[in-house]
């Protein structure tokens, strides 16, 4: 079997622990810089390079494609997607996800519950945008913010007018959502492969942080699912069609909300904290669905597709 690890850092924790694991299967495994890749485009032909070679083709991918590179990440995902290459996380799968106002579209669209939202342009009352999000206090994000970054809370209607109008003048896009007291700074990502959730922790913000995010100064502990809250996190999976995947949820009065579907979760918050290897887990799911082109027939389909949706 022969795997690339889309990644721009092979020393990340995330892209070691891939490597490995591919390893402890004996498959060959190459870490690929995406940025680094080009790809060409003929009648009946398409192709990767890499640093001037022409890449050979891989049987699995396992794209790490950071936020602030989608458009030319998924880009070559597809290339790869193209050429018959299963992926573990699809292109529009990606982008999908990433693109917070569709994620949440898409999850209302099929059932999944998730905080109270509002999206509205800038041009529009932010009176009325508070009206509609149920009063403060209130939780301001940023479109386009990862890791926690770009996320307020507002505890007045006076001080969330304020902010809407600061941002609405820059232009910002912003998503309006209801604050969940209850969950007192405290989230849980379920971090499913295949289907199946494979482990859970539970984050807690810092202290004085409402954000629960590791990379804010949170921490994280294992966490056992309810039955709600492992049928959310596979449902979410579901409606967003990612193979990989954390769901990150958080827990309410009604039960739990979606608040995101992550494509490329890290891996050392959920191994460290729950001691389960969850990269092995990641090439068992590879193995599942991939048969070598060494030992493929030639006529017979050894990628089973991932379904393609909104």
């Amino acid at each position: 079997m022969r795997v690339y690890v889309l990644s721009r850092n092979e020393e990340l924790y995330s892209t070691r622990r891939l490597v490995e694991a591919a390893k402890q299967k004996g498959w060959e495994v190459r870490v690929v810089d995406f940025l680094k890749c080009s790809i060409e485009i003929m009648k009946g032909n398409l192709e990767i390079h890499y640093e001037g070679e022409k890449l050979p083709v891989p049987d699995a991918i396992i794209p790490r494609i950071g936020a602030s590179r989608t458009f030319y990440g998924t880009a070559m995902v597809r290339h790869f997607e193209m050429m018959d290459v299963f992926t573990t996380s699809g292109s529009l799968a990606i982008k999908r996800s990433r693109d917070k106002l569709r994620s949440l579209q898409i999850l209302s669209k099929n059932g999944v519950d998730m905080p109270k939202t509002v999206f509205a342009s800038n041009k529009s009352s932010a009176k009325d945008v508070i009206a509609l999000s149920g009063g403060a206090p209130l939780v301001l994000k940023i479109l386009e913010g990862t890791q926690g970054v770009g996320v307020v809370l507002v505890d007045s209607e006076k001080a969330a007018k304020s902010v809407l109008d600061a941002f609405y003048g820059m232009d910002v896009n912003l998503l309006v959502q209801e604050f969940i007291e209850e969950a007192g700074g405290a989230d849980i990502r379920a971090f499913v492969v295949n289907g199946e959730v494979v482990g859970a922790m539970r984050r807690q913000g810092a202290e004085g942080d409402f954000r629960s995010n590791l990379h804010q100064g949170g921490s994280a502990v294992a966490h056992k699912l309810t039955r709600k809250e492992r049928a959310t996190a596979l449902a979410a999976a579901k409606s967003m069609g990612l193979g990989v995947c954390g769901v990150d949820m958080i827990p309410s009065k009604r039960g739990p909300l979606v608040m995101e579907v992550n494509s490329s979760p890290g891996l050392e918050g959920i191994e460290k904290s729950t001691e389960l290897d969850i990269a092995i887990k990641i090439m068992d799911y590879i193995e599942a669905n991939v048969t070598p082109v060494a030992q493929a027939p030639k006529k017979k389909k050894r990628i089973k597709k991932d379904n393609i949706g909104a």
